[in-house]
């Protein structure tokens, strides 16, 4: 008759200890691989919008991005954008430029499209609409989630790159052209691709869709 060994204590502690090992590694991979697995996505057809023609819906890779835009802030700005989110122009552009937790930067049209992504010369491509001038006049507190034109060195040159900062920025006031501000979804820009060495980003996320709720 064949005796049946008992495991001791410490063989038990041990073995528990590689099951709860097993358990955090498989959790912790699905967290790893899925980056949106705690983020809520936003159905822009739950919410009732004072203004609903003023809505842009910026869709990434962890769910939709509503924005409120200004028009009687900065009307160019706002007319410049709403024309390239209708013509769809922003669709498939990369987040080319991304510093974590602070800002993000896409829109460059004719060198961040998926298809026909140019490193050695983005962030300075142009829509082909021209440059128009910086509408800085009046006040605008850039507050975590506000949504600007991006420009050169230069004011007046404002075209189709903007930027959301995810973070206060009170001396971007006076200094670049809002446009408008996240209302719902600010969580998923959290997750746009980054790069640790440099603001700009090797292998970037892309704009899914840009769309606005009404025309």
């Amino acid at each position: 008759m064949i005796e049946k060994i008992k495991a001791t204590i410490s063989e038990k502690i041990i073995f528990f200890f590689l099951i709860i090992l097993g358990i955090f590694s498989i959790s912790f991979t699905v967290i790893v691989k899925n980056k949106c697995l705690f983020i809520k996505n936003i159905d822009p057809k739950n919410i009732s919008f004072e203004n609903p023609k003023n809505i842009a819906i910026l869709n990434v890779d962890c769910g939709n991005v509503i924005i409120e835009l200004y028009p009687n802030l900065s009307p160019n700005a706002v007319e410049r954008f709403k024309d390239l989110i209708k013509s769809e122009a922003y669709n498939n552009i990369a987040f080319h430029r991304v510093i974590k937790n602070k800002l993000i930067q896409g829109g460059d049209i004719e060198f961040g499209r998926k298809d026909k992504l140019d490193y050695g010369k983005i962030g300075t491509g142009k829509s082909g609409l021209g440059t128009i001038k910086s509408e800085i006049e009046n006040h605008f507190d850039f507050k975590k989630g506000s949504v600007g034109l991006a420009r050169s060195l230069k004011y007046d040159t404002e075209d189709s790159q903007f930027f959301i900062i995810l973070e206060d920025e009170p001396l971007f006031e006076g200094e670049y052209t809002p446009v408008g501000k996240v209302l719902f979804g600010l969580d998923a820009l959290y997750k746009i691709k980054y790069s640790h060495r440099s603001e700009y980003v090797l292998r970037p996320d892309f704009i899914i869709t840009f769309k606005m709720l009404e025309y």
